[in-house]
């Protein structure tokens, strides 16, 4: 028997729908990504935090406006980052700036911190109010570009425990981008996913190799095919495509709404317009 097959749950229940309606009102939900600028301590670190502070809502305004369920806000802009951690300063912004995005924004918000500093990513949610947090390494180890990752479920759980954390969601990337799998070259994506849902994330996150890079949609449906909780799509999504993950609940968009489609540059309109008229087609169906 597969782990997905030892899943404790009721015959013929679905709880993929059930957690996304509750976490975001809707089985299916597109999510915008706040690409931050470099935050304080970091190498690139130029302007004030009421600055970037500002930004980061002007943009989750902008994704409001053009009807994206959620919203996610990310420390992209710090590179080159901390492997497995993150300074009391980033963690201090992140939770100023997640605080005054969700007063001005009522949308569900989503905070990763990187690289892999998904402890401090469960902090600064539970300090702003944050409905999920998306994290690295969660079963089996990686080597990413900040060197070993190890796997974190234990301890990154019993750390959200501890801090009446538990109605934050854990969306668990597998087989995650920018990094090398070689060392476990022989344990395949679905048996990764069913290992993340074995170890009790709430929903798992398939990627393509990196950044902006399409996801593999046949991927994308043998992993959905395989657990019960539900399935992300986290790179490359665009709307050219979007229709072939139709058996994702969640697409984390960032890349494709920025000019020339460069997760760097500011976000451009047309392209939010297009992306989020698909997902709505693909929503309705």
């Amino acid at each position: 028997m597969s782990r997905a097959e030892d899943r404790v749950s009721k015959p013929g229940s679905h709880p993929s729908p059930i957690l996304m309606q509750r976490l975001f009102g809707a089985p299916r939900v597109l999510i915008g990504m706040l690409h931050l600028d470099a935050l304080p301590g970091a190498p690139r670190h130029e302007r004030p935090l009421a600055e970037i502070t500002a930004r980061a809502v002007e943009e989750a305004r902008r994704y409001q406006a053009h009807g994206f369920d959620a919203l996610m806000i990310e420390n992209m802009h710090d590179r080159p980052y901390l492997r497995g951690a993150a300074t009391p300063e980033t963690v201090e912004a992140m939770v100023r700036i997640g605080r005054d995005v969700r007063r001005e924004v009522p949308l569900p918000l989503g905070v990763q911190v990187l690289a892999g500093a998904n402890r401090e990513a469960l902090d600064v949610a539970r300090a702003c109010g944050a409905a999920f947090i998306r994290a690295e390494a969660f079963v089996f180890g990686h080597v990413a570009d900040e060197g070993w990752m190890d796997a974190c479920a234990g301890p990154l759980l019993r750390h959200r425990r501890e801090i009446g954390a538990e109605a934050i969601a854990v969306f668990a990337d597998i087989k995650k981008k920018h990094s090398a799998h070689a060392v476990t070259a022989d344990v395949s994506l679905v048996e990764t996913a069913e290992a993340a849902e074995f170890n009790l994330a709430d929903g798992v996150i398939v990627t393509g190799t990196a950044t902006g890079r399409d996801t593999d949609a046949y991927e994308v449906q043998a992993v959905a095919a395989a657990v019960a909780i539900p399935v992300l799509v986290g790179s490359g999504v665009r709307p050219d495509n979007i229709a072939r993950y139709a058996s994702a609940h969640g697409f984390i968009v960032g890349s494709s709404v920025k000019r020339d489609g460069l997760w760097s540059n500011p976000l451009d309109e047309s392209r939010m317009t297009a992306i989020a008229e698909e997902f709505r087609k693909l929503a309705a169906s």
